[in-house]
């Protein structure tokens, strides 16, 4: 457990259960807790019960708790979790995300979301154009350290945060389909959190996210919104609704209604099997379930075994530029594998001009605008480089490790599967392609059928059309063109 920890940075146990010795009474459950209190003391991290049964039936095999284990902050290097906030147009999404992350309800009239609005238009439409990122900061107990006096640049929150969740919170409106997209293979997300209204239901672009979350395999969770003045019997239609989309054969999850805190101990505990769906419901004027949604989102598991990932060749994906005066040229992106140190020499490519990879150093390193000297895989960082002009440096590039020899290539084969086509694909067919941070129109020269329509499979050749990009193979990508999508995985690159 000790590894573990170490390794992941937090676990959940049922101590006297599945964890440890059984058939323990109270004293003996006490005993025990202390015991792994003083022993993770020593660890730099805090024993937490999430909840304690005595045990008094026969069946339930002696007392038991579960506890959360999780490290102590430590200098810029917390657990991070992002969260995709996903869902049809005036859902409540940024709403969600902006009482999250400021600890304040929402007054009916935009109040929320005012807080969390990048652009001036945003606040006039109400409407989300743009991709937000957002941070909920938990120390090693699990409390909440966001208040009413957060800010986005508030950097101090970070440094004394155990656990990050990164809430991406992306457009719902149709005209901005590519932007979430983007936001969904580029981002990275360990989850998707997608919001329904409870009195419109699950309408307009609410099942293209749904089907784009579950293609590219991002375990999904639900909040219905807006209880508070949705009527009994359309809270109910939503419900059905929702419940008969998910047990669909394409689909196949299991709706789980999220009602008390042993629920959200349940689900949070099997969130990595691929057929739960808890949905939880919740109003953002009132309050209702927000306290379950904030320890859903305290215990959600890490995806992926980032500490082994840190062992691997250094991969950073760009998903933005800045020009900073007094500093130059900063990317900003997320970690795939590897550790980045101040000081480092990385190749940066593709060029704009040839595809090649160029030597550059990093000069300083920010995680969420609190200065480190590292940051290591699963982390999105900002990058200072030496001797990189601005202008040669674009989303969708990449800082490698040199062992890996990095090769920009314009032909990719892929499996793919037609999600929704109104007529057919043949060669020559041109789409747009999601492929983790890269976004470009390529155009199909070769495939193992004449033809495609909804619903088909096949093995395709890409060929970018403006520049070339740098792929690997086994990653998941969307394409698109008008109200056609597809997904796919990449099998090989020239």
């Amino acid at each position: 457990m000790q590894v573990e920890v170490a390794a992941v940075g937090e676990v959940v146990l049922s101590v006297g259960a599945s964890w440890g010795p059984d058939n323990l009474s109270e004293d003996q459950l006490q005993h025990v807790l202390d015991e792994l209190t003083q022993q993770m003391l020593a660890q730099h991290a805090d024993v937490t019960v999430l909840r304690q049964r005595p045990g008094t039936k026969p069946s339930a095999g002696g007392a038991n708790a579960d506890v959360l284990v999780r490290r102590r902050a430590t200098g810029g290097m917390p657990l991070e979790l992002r969260v995709a906030v996903i869902g049809n147009v005036d859902s409540g999404k940024s709403t969600m995300v902006g009482v999250l992350t400021r600890s304040v309800l929402d007054d009916g009239r935009g109040l929320a979301r005012s807080k969390v609005f990048k652009h001036s238009h945003e606040e006039e439409t109400g409407r989300t154009s743009s991709i937000g990122q957002h941070n909920l900061c938990l120390d090693s107990r699990g409390n909440i350290l966001n208040d009413a006096l957060y800010r986005t640049h508030s950097s101090d929150y970070i440094a004394r945060s155990s656990k990050v969740i990164t809430l991406v919170d992306l457009a719902g409106h149709e005209r901005y389909f590519k932007t979430t997209a983007y936001g969904l293979t580029g981002h990275m997300p360990d989850y998707a959190c997608l919001i329904i209204g409870a009195n419109a239901g699950v309408v307009g672009m609410c099942k293209e996210h749904l089907g784009v979350a579950l293609a590219l395999k991002v375990p999904v969770f639900f909040l219905v919104t807006k209880v508070d003045i949705c009527p009994a019997h359309v809270l109910e239609h939503t419900i059905n609704t929702l419940t008969a989309i998910l047990r669909k054969p394409g689909v196949r999850l299991k709706p789980f209604m999220v009602r008390s805190r042993d629920d959200v101990l349940t689900c949070a505990r099997h969130m990595h099997t691929a057929t739960l769906a808890p949905v939880l419901l919740t109003s953002a004027v009132t309050g209702d379930g927000l306290d379950l949604v904030r320890m859903f989102y305290n215990l959600l598991p890490p995806r992926q075994r980032w500490a082994e990932r840190a062992r691997e060749p250094t991969t950073f994906i760009i998903d933005e530029t800045f020009g900073v005066p007094g500093v130059g040229t900063v990317v900003a992106g997320t970690l795939k594998g590897g550790v980045i140190t101040t000081g480092a020499s990385l190749l940066l490519g593709p060029d704009l001009a040839d595809g090649s990879f160029k030597p550059t150093a990093i000069k300083s390193i920010a995680y969420k605008r609190l200065p480190v000297n590292k940051v290591v895989a699963g982390q999105t960082a900002a990058l200072a480089l030496k001797k990189v002009k601005r202008g040669s440096v674009r989303k969708g590039m990449v800082l490698v490790d040199a062992s890996l020899r990095p090769k920009a290539t314009y032909e990719f084969s892929a499996e793919v599967s037609v999600l929704t086509h109104s007529t057919t694909i043949q060669p020559r067919y041109q789409a747009v392609i999601h492929c983790e941070i890269v976004r470009q129109a390529a155009r199909v020269v070769a495939m193992d059928r004449e033809r495609l329509r909804s619903g088909d499979r096949a093995c395709v050749r890409f060929r970018f059309l403006q520049r070339p990009e740098y792929l690997t193979k086994g990653t998941r990508f969307v394409f698109r063109e008008g109200r056609t999508k597809g997904i796919g995985v990449v099998i090989e690159v020239e």
